[in-house]
């Protein structure tokens, strides 16, 4: 079964710096694209952005400059560095992984449960 797993969440001065990661685990032989998304108390969830197998990149306007999105595929795992946090940045930050090849099956629009990122004022 396909697990994708968040870590690396935690609380920031507005100003640093936070890196969190997403593992997928499971037979699994190829992952399209990840994305990271984001949602804060109250809000809807937005995409924060996303990264193709091949390493190309997107961006929310809101993040452009600061975040940036990288993987290796060897090991199955997305990575969001965070620079210059800001209070608004604020939310639960979520990893998905939009087509996933197993040994047995393809998967469609996975998840994983989300990590905590706090930037304090």
């Amino acid at each position: 079964q396909v697990q994708l797993v968040e870590s690396g969440g935690g609380l920031v001065q507005a100003g640093g710096s936070l890196r969190v990661s997403c593992a997928a685990s499971g037979r699994i032989i190829r992952i399209n694209v990840m994305g990271w998304y984001r949602q804060a108390l109250g809000k809807q969830r937005e995409l924060v952005g996303t990264i193709t197998s091949g390493g190309s990149t997107t961006y929310a306007d809101s993040v452009k400059g600061r975040f940036t999105i990288s993987r290796d595929n060897a090991k199955n795992t997305v990575y969001l560095q965070m620079n210059s946090l800001k209070p608004e940045d604020t939310a639960v930050y979520y990893c998905n992984a939009d087509r996933i090849w197993t040994m047995t099956r393809q998967e469609y629009d996975y998840w994983g449960q989300g990590t905590q990122v706090t930037v304090s004022s």
